[in-house]
């Protein structure tokens, strides 16, 4: 089918919810994806983070053939044996205690932000409110967007869920300031995704966590885009000598299969009984088998080492870009989470749409900040290669700039 059928037929069935780029997918390979009209692009957005092992990768593939003729689903109210595997091989990797498996990470964060206020109303305590950050992105459904901050996401759906404040990024003293005995949370990604690529100060991550201990309130760990390997470490968590009281993951658990978790304390875990919570996808047998598959090729792979080492060439290379471009305001980013912010939001959209020209996947968050999430299988030469594509992009576009 041709591009044009496809944009005529979605203009006319579908909830127009995404601006799409012109580019019909038909097939991936590795840290490649191609198009329908047979051209070739980098992948270094990996589905926004979720196909951390690139695409068609055989260990992935081998996993979903064998997983597919024997069993996808039975729902919950069964056991079957990958749930249980999978949930040993999180909670030992993170040093949490239990899981809880769902569909996507918004689900799993509306898990959380139920787990503490459960965990509130059991000790039978006024806490009801929630704490989140400026910048914050956790996702689409009613709680999660309560405890978003960006207002293009909140306004078309208010009234929405009440009890939530924000705090200033990294501002420990406005983190003090708010921080009372009504907070029965604290809401932080490690690394902010969709607020910019922003990592959270070693300062303000531990005096959240001691603030929530004194007040005996959970710190609730927003790992669906920073965690499982990205950063360098399994969790980006780790990156602090913390431990949250529960963590959630998605994006890249199960490579591209529906995967959502939510992780907790044996203490936040007591609180939780059956009835209280469920789903009827979360945690089938194909997905779940899925997933273990990918830790198993992270680690059999060394590909948190790869992260980091490899994570920290790219941002080196971006940094040198730095120095010799006037549009970049900065880099930032930890491991293969990166960001570049520029000086404008039309010049990021410009510079996106160069690189696609040139056949390289990447997008814009924050309106200003160019991402980068490649696969977690990204060569060195692949990092060079959209790196020496973005420094063209970037002089092609400031020397329009100049002529206008």
């Amino acid at each position: 089918m041709k591009l044009a059928k496809v944009k005529a037929i979605e203009g006319k069935v579908l909830l127009q919810t995404y601006d799409r780029l012109p580019v019909l997918l038909t097939h991936g390979k590795g840290a490649y994806l191609y198009g329908a009209d047979g051209k070739k692009y980098l992948d270094f957005l990996s589905g926004i983070g979720v196909n951390a092992l690139g695409h068609s990768h055989p260990a992935v593939t081998k996993a979903i053939r064998k997983q597919a003729g024997r069993l996808i689903h039975t729902s919950n109210l069964f056991y079957h044996e990958f749930q249980s595997r999978l949930a040993l091989e999180l909670t030992k990797l993170s040093g949490m205690d239990r899981a809880f498996f769902c569909n996507s990470g918004t689900e799993a964060w509306e898990g959380a932000l139920k787990i503490a206020r459960a965990y509130a109303h059991e000790k039978k305590n006024r806490k009801w409110r929630f704490l989140a950050l400026e910048g914050s992105f956790h996702g689409r459904t009613f709680g999660s967007v309560a405890t978003t901050h960006t207002l293009k996401y909140r306004e078309p759906f208010e009234p929405l869920m009440p009890g939530v404040k924000f705090v200033k990024f990294n501002d420990v003293a406005d983190l003090e300031a708010q921080f009372d005995d009504e907070v029965c949370a604290i809401c932080i990604e490690p690394v902010q995704g969709e607020g910019g690529i922003n990592p959270v100060s070693m300062e303000f991550m531990h005096k959240a966590r001691a603030l929530a201990t004194k007040h005996d309130a959970l710190l609730l760990a927003d790992e669906i885009q920073c965690g499982m390997g990205r950063t360098g470490k399994w969790f980006a968590f780790q990156h602090y000598g913390i431990k949250p009281d529960v963590v959630t993951l998605a994006k890249p658990i199960a490579n591209g299969l529906p995967l959502g978790a939510v992780l907790v304390t044996e203490k936040v875990a007591k609180v939780i009984h059956p009835g209280m919570h469920g789903t009827t996808f979360g945690g089938g047998a194909l997905a779940c088998a899925t997933a273990l598959a990918v830790l198993d090729t992270i680690k059999k792979d060394k590909l948190l080492a790869h992260n980091r080492e490899l994570g920290a060439h790219f941002l080196k290379l971006l940094r040198k870009l730095d120095a010799r471009h006037p549009a970049i305001q900065d880099v930032r980013g930890v491991g293969l989470m990166l960001g570049m912010e520029l000086d404008s939001a039309d010049r990021a959209k410009q510079v996106v749409k160069d690189l696609l020209a040139k056949g390289t996947i990447i997008n814009r968050t924050h309106e200003t900040v160019l991402r980068f999430l490649p696969p977690y299988i990204v060569t060195a030469r692949q990092v060079e290669q959209v790196v020496e594509a973005l420094d063209e992009a970037l002089t092609s576009n400031s020397a329009a700039s100049a002529r206008k």
